[in-house]
């Protein structure tokens, strides 16, 4: 995730540049103290599920770091389509509008805030799922990082997550939040399905609420599915029938391990994905 597999093309300084260029130097701030938001949207087949949404989702998370945004959600919408056209219309990207502060110390200098948007090819992953594992690494509370914010600096504790997992071989990581109910995956949100029924974590102010895991709500509850957004333990995701996975980058997937027990993709996880793509081409 993120990574540029592919062709890539950024909005720099009014312009598009293609490949990867610098953009800071060893005095920005955001490379010392870590000041870079972002979000990631995706377009494949000519459509971009949500977009607006995760523009203006870019926008908050500045506001929360105390950058200035110098553009609307709107005007990134509007670059992010522009970039888009330049792929051709079966490309997979992810689309990844940038804030970050060039000048401060420790708290950034919002007139300082630069805008940067990427878009590259990153082909959408198959929906084989993934075997997790519950992580020793926990979810920060609101009042000890910056957490309403896609903040950069929130990834490294997933990133070590992530290496945690891998350690022990699975691919991705089930996180806690502060007093051990769980919280999210490492990169995404977690869903499970038990009687019937789908749960997920309720929000608590220490993972985002996302844009993707909104949508799937919605669609579930609208075909006639109850979703409680409710407190999850670690043993109630040990205990489910099914388990899978919301995020930009995959969209809906489902896990077909965790911890030493093997999952199948279930029929709700199949009704999600099924409602989310039809959704997408609308």
């Amino acid at each position: 995730m993120g990574g540029m597999a592919g062709q890539a093309w950024s909005w720099i300084q009014g312009e598009w540049v293609e490949g990867n260029p610098p953009i800071v130097g060893p005095l920005s701030h955001t490379l010392w103290l870590s000041s870079t938001v972002f979000d990631g949207a995706r377009a494949f087949q000519g459509v971009a599920p949500d977009l607006d949404l995760h523009c203006a989702r870019a926008i908050r998370s500045a506001q929360v770091m105390g950058l200035e945004p110098m553009v609307t959600a709107g005007e990134i919408e509007e670059l992010c389509w522009d970039g888009i056209r330049r792929f051709p219309k079966e490309a997979e990207l992810y689309i990844r509008p940038m804030f970050y502060a060039d000048d401060g110390f420790v708290a950034p200098a919002p007139e300082s805030t630069r805008f940067v948007l990427s878009i590259y090819e990153d082909p959408m992953p198959k929906p084989t799922g993934f075997a997790a594992c519950i992580s020793t690494r926990r979810r920060p509370i609101p009042t000890m990082a910056p957490t309403e914010a896609k903040a950069a600096c929130l990834y490294p504790n997933a990133g070590l997550a992530l290496t945690e997992a891998r350690k022990r071989g699975f691919q991705n990581a089930i996180m806690l939040d502060a007093i051990g109910n769980v919280a999210e995956f490492a990169t995404s949100n977690i869903f499970i399905a038990k009687d019937g029924v789908v749960r997920t974590p309720v929000p608590n102010g220490c993972f985002l609420n996302g844009i993707t895991r909104q949508r799937v709500i919605a669609l579930l509850r609208n075909d006639g599915v109850t979703v409680e957004e409710c407190t999850l333990t670690p043993q109630d995701i040990l205990d489910a029938d099914e388990v899978f996975s919301t995020g930009n980058h995959a969209k809906c997937v489902p896990v077909i391990k965790v911890e030493d027990r093997s999952l199948a993709a279930g029929p709700l996880f199949q009704r999600a994905r099924a409602l989310y793509w039809e959704y997408a081409f609308r």
